[in-house]
Parts: structure tokens; sequence; C-alpha cells
């Protein structure tokens, strides 16, 4: 019976693909007698594969387009909120003093460019300024390797649950704001704080350890807190990219005699170097910008002078001095270098690399 049933599959199967078979042909023999009788059939076979790679791209521009639809909203929000705002460098170029209108303010031209460049005591601050900056963002470049040897440690950890507590303890304070990071940190390093009541109860100093009124050291202090507050949130991408390393090339060096450091100097670390060098050449087309936030808050009249990067001088130029004109003017010039910063980083990057990042 079994036998039996097996030769009416196999005829059936048989049947069912001969006479897909012919319809496959009858099919073809109608497109044929659709073209034109002089054509030969060489001809023929290559106007029906053009007609169907017409429709093939006529169904990835389809696909184009809705994928372009999902992407116009955020090119909308970037165009209202990044370039919209450009309209604002008109400033740079009037004496404009509020509540007056714009329209009737008096029109200097190039009065806040010069002002920059002949003004002695300005190009000292402004020296001194772009000597914080560069600093500052040079400390955050030189450590930008700390995430990725987090992110191999954090990895290395085989307790899930000892893991997971580390990424979050270290991930949250990314979520804290810097008004509230300042408060903790006045909490503990204030002349009155918990740090220095300690070490006085213990007789370990006589008076209070100014840190955070105090001049010295300020660019290594900033370092610490920037690192405390992102380091978590650095490594996220990167453990991300260690979870898409194919699992192959860790069983290959095991059976190369690999133990876990050498899989991680070996594997682990090349794997995660295309990643590393894009965001590398971020951060330094965007070495001008240290952001305001942090240095704001714990700026005061004893460290202005080595805390305030370009855009606190900025904020403090328009806001502060009541110079709104001149602070755009400065904005406007370290908009214009950090586009060329980014120009200069994406040709080095085609040079290096063959790819660019933009």
């Amino acid at each position: 019976m079994q036998t039996s049933s097996s030769t009416e599959t196999d005829e059936t199967v048989g049947m069912t693909g001969g006479a897909a078979a012919v319809l496959g042909r009858e099919e073809e023999a109608a497109l044929d007698a659709r073209e034109p009788e002089h054509l030969s059939r060489k001809d023929r076979r290559a106007r029906r594969k053009a007609a169907k790679m017409a429709a093939h791209v006529a169904g990835d521009k389809k696909h184009a387009f809705r994928l372009w639809l999902y992407v116009a909203p955020l090119l909308v929000l970037v165009f209202l909120f990044s370039y919209v705002p450009l309209f604002g460098w008109i400033y740079a170029f009037y004496d404009y003093q509020p509540p007056i209108p714009l329209s009737e303010s008096k029109f200097v031209g190039l009065q806040w460019f010069e002002m920059l460049v002949q003004n002695p005591a300005q190009l000292r601050t402004i020296g001194q300024v772009l000597l914080n900056t560069f600093a500052m963002s040079g400390l955050n470049i030189l450590t930008s390797f700390l995430p990725v040897i987090f992110a191999i440690m954090l990895n290395e950890i085989r307790a899930k649950w000892f893991k997971n507590l580390i990424q979050t303890l270290t991930t949250l304070p990314n979520f804290i704001s810097w008004v509230l990071v300042y408060s903790i940190a006045f909490a503990m390093f204030s002349s009155t704080g918990m740090v220095n009541e300690t070490l006085m109860n213990l007789h370990l100093i006589s008076e209070p350890i100014k840190f955070l009124d105090s001049p010295d050291q300020v660019w290594l202090k900033m370092l610490l807190w920037n690192l405390w507050k992102g380091l978590g949130w650095g490594s996220i991408m990167y453990l991300a990219g260690i979870a898409g390393i194919d699992p192959e090339l860790y069983e290959a060096a095991q059976v190369d005699g690999a133990n876990r450091f050498q899989q991680i100097i070996h594997v682990t670390i090349p794997q995660l170097m295309p990643t590393y060098f894009v965001l590398l050449m971020l951060s330094i087309s965007n070495f001008l910008n240290n952001g305001m936030d942090q240095y704001y808050v714990f700026q005061n009249a004893f460290n202005q002078k080595w805390i305030q990067v370009l855009d606190l001088y900025v904020y403090n130029v328009g806001m502060g001095q009541n110079s709104l004109s001149l602070g755009t003017a400065i904005s406007m010039l370290k908009s214009l270098v950090s586009v060329g910063l980014l120009l200069l980083v994406n040709w080095l990057s085609k040079r290096t690399r063959g790819v660019g990042i933009v």
C-alpha cells in the first residue's frame, strides 16, 4: 500500500511539473506572438529581459520614494531647527540693542569682526578662551579610548546580574542634568561639604581644601566630571559593536590556541576600530563645540579664566555683557571654522580609509 501511494504521489508531482512547464511554454509562445514577426528569437528574449528590468527599476523607485517619505519629517525638523536659525546671523552686521527692532537698528557692516582682531584686550581674552577650548577638547579626544576599554571590560564579565548592575550605574549619570551634577559636587566638595568635613574630623587637614573655587587643575577637574557622566553612555555603541562580531572569529582564535586576552587584542579591538575611527573623526570635527552647560554651572569668579570655553564665552558676551551682535559674530566665526574642520576631517578620512564620514 505504501508503494502504491508513493507511486501515485510521484505521478502527481510529475504531472504538476509537466503542467507548469507546458504553461511556461504557452506563456512564452503568447509573448512571442505579441512580438513583431520580423524579430528573431534572440531579439525577442532581449526585449523581454529589458521589460523585466524596467519593471524592476520602477519597483525600486517606488520603494525609494516610500523610504524618502519616512525620512521627510526628520528632514523638515532638521531644516527648522538647524538651518532656519541661521537667519540670526544677520544680527552680526547690526548694532542691535534689545528691545529695539532690528529694522530700526544701525547697520554697521563688519564692525564687530574688525573689533575682534583690532582690540588687544579682546584678542587676549579670545586667546585664553581658545586655549581653554583646545585644552578641554584635546583632553576629551585623548581619553576617547576609555569607553572602548570599558565596553570590553563589561563584555568580559560573566555574571550577567553584575554586568547589568555596572552598566546601569555607569549609564545613569548621563540622564542627570548638569545642574544636579553641580548640586552633588557642591554637597560633596564645597568648603563645608562632606569630603572636607570628613577630612577635618579625621584631623588629616587643618583647613578646607578648595575643590570648586580654585583656579588649579580646572581642566582636569572638568575632564573627570565629563568622564563620570559620559563613560557608561559612550560605551553603549561599542557594546553593540562587540555583539555584532562574528562568533566564528573567536572560534578560529580558540582553535589557534588564543586565550581571552589574545582574543581581545587580535579579534575584538580590530573589529571595533572602524566604529572608533568614525566617532574620533566626528569628535575632531566638533573640536570647537565643547558645550556650555557643564562649564556654566561650575564657573565662578575664581576659575572663570580657565573654565571659559568658546560656547560659554559667546553666552557671557551676548547675555552677560548685553552685546548680542558681538556674540553672534563670534558664534558665526566658530560655526564656519567647525564646517572647515568637518571638511578637513572628511578629506583625511577619504585619504586614509577610502570612505568619507559625510
